[in-house]
């Protein structure tokens, strides 16, 4: 079918922060396969081997790009390149996030905490914000935040990773408080848990692969009703307690 025939669905533009491994690459991955637009956004493009394979496989529907997620100017920049290209975004997947390893309680570093919260909240946050102008012109527009269960205050039973936790916790507070303005403009938003996945980030113990972890939160885009405004759902569908 010809793509711009008016009988032949309209191909969707997705934007992928951290991008270039883990669960942003796989998302670039299954997104190309359904025949998605995709804009991938990362550190280092021109480090990114794998994202640089699959744009000279899909040159028509994939791009590189470069985006410091927490430097103001670079979001920016990354933004106006859109409006210039595709003048909206159908779904934002704020995915970009960091994890810090080997923190102990009595030996909490304050850096690790900012450093934590501005990665993992307020820039998803601040992104999303600026991205909104350009989501209101897309098609049924959705932004789907990475978040995790490690932010669930009810769900918590032990000390563990916490200044991912508590940068999880206030991102899923800044999801559901930017849920609302964004409903007003017909944007519709989740939260998502990914589960215990087998990446860089989760570790070669996490018994969940990447494949099935992605497959489950589109799933749950996909389906997400009309008025959705920022719920907590994993990757099975199953919503969580806050």
């Amino acid at each position: 079918m010809n793509p711009s025939s008016p009988a032949a669905p309209a191909i969707r533009r997705v934007l992928v922060t951290g991008a270039s491994r883990g669960l942003g690459l796989e998302f670039v991955r299954q997104l190309l396969a359904r025949g998605d637009a995709v804009l991938a956004a990362c550190r280092r493009p021109g480090e990114a081997a794998t994202l640089a394979a699959l744009a000279d496989e899909h040159p028509e529907r994939l791009q590189v790009r470069a985006l410091e997620l927490t430097d103001p100017a670079s979001r920016a920049a990354l933004l106006d390149d859109i409006a210039a290209g595709w003048g909206a975004i159908d779904l934002l997947i704020n995915n970009a996030g960091v994890l810090a390893s080997g923190e102990r309680f009595g030996q909490l570093d304050a850096a690790t905490f900012r450093a934590a919260f501005e990665t993992n909240t307020l820039a998803p946050l601040l992104f999303a914000e600026a991205a909104t102008p350009l989501l209101a012109k897309g098609r049924a527009p959705v932004v789907a935040w990475l978040s995790s269960v490690l932010g669930s205050i009810a769900s918590t039973q032990s000390f563990y990773t916490p200044s991912y936790a508590v940068s999880k916790a206030a991102l899923n507070m800044a999801v559901r408080l930017s849920a609302i303005p964004m409903a007003e403009q017909g944007i519709r938003s989740v939260a998502l848990h990914p589960g215990w996945v087998k990446t860089d980030m989760g570790g070669p113990a996490a018994p969940l692969e990447a494949p099935e972890s992605v497959a489950g939160l589109l799933r749950v885009i996909d389906t997400l009703p009309a008025d959705a405004r920022g719920d907590f759902i994993d990757f099975r569908g199953e919503t969580l307690p806050w």
